[in-house]
C-alpha cells in the first residue's frame, strides 16, 4: 500500500483528483444556470406591441377607466 496522495500518483486521471471538480465546477454550474436563464426568458417573452396608443380616448374606452381616472383624481386633491 502506498502512502503517496492520490494527486501525486502519475497513472491517476484527471478526473479523479477533486481539485479539478472544484475548479470546473464553478464555471460550469455559471453556464448552465446561463441557459436555463436565456431558456426561461425566451419561452416566456412578452408580445411585441406595434400599435401606439392615442392620448385620445375611444368610444367606451372613458368609461372603462372611469374608477382609475376618479382614483388618481381623489389622490391628486387635497384632503379638505
Amino acid at each position: 500500500m502506498s502512502a503517496t496522495p492520490v494527486s501525486q500518483d502519475p497513472a491517476t486521471p484527471w478526473w479523479r483528483i477533486g481539485m479539478v471538480w472544484l475548479v470546473l465546477g464553478g464555471p460550469l454550474v455559471v453556464v448552465v444556470a446561463a441557459i436555463a436563464t436565456a431558456v426561461i426568458a425566451i419561452r416566456g417573452a412578452d408580445i411585441v406591441i406595434t400599435e401606439v396608443p392615442s392620448s385620445v380616448p375611444q368610444a367606451g374606452q372613458v368609461e372603462a377607466q372611469t374608477p382609475a381616472i376618479a382614483a388618481r383624481n381623489h389622490a391628486a386633491t387635497a384632503a379638505p
